[in-house]
């Protein structure tokens, strides 16, 4: 039987298929163009989009087991045409702030939808809920330091227990491939709490040129993120910020109780990122 990647050329997504297809499972990766996917020749590629549902049919023949990439709006038919089809298992790609259950944790509403829908259809499913991904840092700090060699930023001293999306990965295909998962809910986050300032740290060590961090204020902040995010996205991001000075997260142990190995740490995430911190002569033209 076939596995179904959805997502599969996304951050997790991609490197769930790899998993997958190390372990010499027959991989399905779903993507809205086939021909752009640059996917491994043993991946059958197939068109089809989780924002139309009807397009999923041909792609979910001959599934037995989901890894879904989190669509609120569309999640109940997606997931009615999976139970259709005869998919025993799903594992979807959830996120830590469903545990938020306040009324303006925009992150939380969205993904709470997409576990309630899988949830109530009968089919087995895990949730992987990943605290911060160690990515966000790449949209968040990554053109000012390609141009300027400086993040600003509000709450040095707030501390994150920042996630490798290879780990989120990890743990989706452990439950896509090992029995035993069924029904858990597994909150990821990295091996450690970082300050703000030390992240740019571990960033400048990788890169190999000093980096220099700049605090700003949160209302100088809400000003240049409003340019790029919506207002409630700007909030949340504040608000953990502002919140994790005081009552920093603390780092579990689950990426290693699901895949037995330790999570990888900031440090090596930064590392295998280099290359997306590297001067870019388009940035510093712009």
């Amino acid at each position: 039987m076939t596995i179904l990647v959805t997502g599969a050329t996304g951050a997790v997504g991609r490197l769930v298929v790899d998993r997958l297809l190390a372990a010499g499972e027959p991989v399905r990766a779903l993507t809205r163009n086939p021909a752009a996917a640059g996917l491994p020749e043993p991946v059958e590629v197939v068109e089809g989009d989780l924002e139309k549902p009807e397009s999923l049919r041909a792609a979910l023949a001959g599934v037995d087991r989901l890894y879904l990439f989190p669509v609120p709006h569309t999640a109940r038919e997606v997931v009615a045409l999976a139970r259709q089809a005869g998919v025993r298992r799903i594992v979807v790609l959830s996120s830590s702030s469903v545990l938020d259950t306040s009324s303006g944790n925009h992150s939380g509403q969205y993904h709470r939808s997409v576990e309630r829908a899988v949830q109530e259809s009968g089919i087995d499913w895990t949730f992987v809920r990943p605290d911060e991904f160690a990515t966000n840092v790449l949209w968040k700090w990554g053109h000012s330091i390609r141009t300027e060699d400086v993040v600003r930023a509000p709450h040095a001293n707030a501390k994150r227990v920042l996630i490798h999306e290879s780990d989120v990965a990890a743990v989706a295909a452990t439950a896509l491939l090992q029995d035993g998962h069924a029904g858990q809910a597994y909150v990821l986050t990295g091996p450690e709490a970082l300050t703000q300032a030390e992240q740019v740290r571990q960033i400048a060590r990788a890169v190999g040129r000093p980096l220099a961090f700049e605090e700003i204020t949160p209302d100088q902040a809400r000003q240049a993120m409003g340019q790029v995010m919506p207002a409630p996205v700007v909030e949340m991001v504040l608000g953990y910020l502002a919140d994790a000075v005081t009552d920093p997260p603390v780092p579990l142990g689950t990426v290693e109780q699901v895949t037995g190995r330790p999570a990888l740490t900031f440090a090596r995430w930064a590392a295998d990122h280099a290359a997306d911190f590297a001067p870019q002569p388009t940035d510093r033209a712009a």
